[in-house]
């Protein structure tokens, strides 16, 4: 059957912190049906007439403040990923690394996937809570892709609540406790509209709060020294609740050392490193905050990369 393939997918980025690059990225991460579903004629005309023409000045100068001497910080640490994923799997296993928007695209690696020899694979992406605007239109491109390289494949399973994803962050988390000592706790997720879970059935917040509730009992956090919050809300319509940025402001008087941790992202990117890291902290030492620590996604640690390996290897290809 020659060698298994393994396609790690994350969201992706810009190619460089440009007004110009930051542009290409939006439009066609805000074009995707599956993330935007406004009627197409009108949501072209407000993307490509309202949004494309100011937004990316402002996303540009954020990751500005985040970009490295690798590049984009998601690529760089994914490609570690994917290089530490493929030395545990080891020699039986050929790992690729796909973004589902800019570069390297999924079609580009099943087409890598497919020149090493593998007939199959398995889809491994980096959306630990299900939701139709990240793994649903993941499994679209890789459908397409698969079917454009004559290769099959099975998606890995679900990995909100698997120890392999929950140990290593709760072990991070609860040594950032230890060293900050915080009045509180905050975990907190992308947001998503309230009515692709109240009207769509989406799983994603029933999958956010059993994270956040395994992390915080893993961690030795006690009921109500903690709370589970929603960032980067987009749009005018209700996104779940409660808001990142609005609790992080109001506990800055009441609860001035604040440990923040983000289960939602297997790596680092402009949500957590820019939204938290930076703006963030500012805001809510602003506020009178004393003491603000963001506690490093998983990234490559040893025992996230052992995780994602024995989620593979269940997947029964190999």
């Amino acid at each position: 059957m020659g060698p298994t393939g393994v396609l790690l997918v994350n969201l992706g980025s810009p190619e460089e912190p440009t007004i110009k690059a930051v542009r290409r990225f939006l439009d066609e991460f805000l074009g995707d049906r599956y993330v935007i579903d406004t009627p197409r004629l009108l949501w072209w005309l407000v993307r490509k007439l309202v949004i494309l023409p100011t937004r990316p000045n402002k996303s540009a100068h954020a990751y500005a403040q985040i970009w490295t001497d690798e590049g984009s910080p998601l690529i760089a640490i994914s490609r570690r990923q994917r290089a530490a994923l493929a030395a545990e799997l080891g020699d039986e296993y050929r790992v690729a690394l796909g973004m589902r928007y800019g570069n390297p695209s999924i079609d580009a690696a099943v087409e890598e996937l497919a020149s090493t020899g593998c007939e199959r694979f398995v889809l491994l992406p980096m959306f630990p809570q299900v939701t139709r605007a990240t793994n649903g239109t993941v499994l679209v491109a890789t459908e397409a892709a698969a079917s454009r390289h004559d290769l099959q494949f099975v998606e890995a399973d679900l990995y909100f609540d698997d120890p392999g994803y929950i140990e290593p962050l709760a072990a991070k988390l609860e040594e950032a406790v230890a060293r900050a000592e915080p009045d509180h706790v905050l975990l907190s997720f992308h947001g998503l509209p309230e009515r692709f879970v109240e009207q769509g059935g989406d799983p994603y917040r029933e999958h956010c709060e059993a994270t956040a509730t395994a992390v915080a009992k893993r961690a030795g956090l006690d009921d109500g020294n903690w709370t589970l919050t929603y960032q980067s809300r987009f749009g005018r319509e209700e996104w779940l609740k409660p808001a990142t940025a609005e609790v992080i402001d109001a506990m800055a008087a009441t609860h001035p050392r604040l440990v923040v941790a983000c289960p939602g992202f297997p790596a680092d990117c402009l949500e957590t490193l820019e939204e938290i890291g930076l703006t963030a902290r500012a805001s809510f030492l602003a506020a009178g905050g004393t003491h603000f620590e963001l506690v490093d996604c998983l990234n490559d640690a040893p025992g996230w990369i052992d995780g994602m390996g024995a989620i593979v290897r269940r997947s029964g290809l190999q």
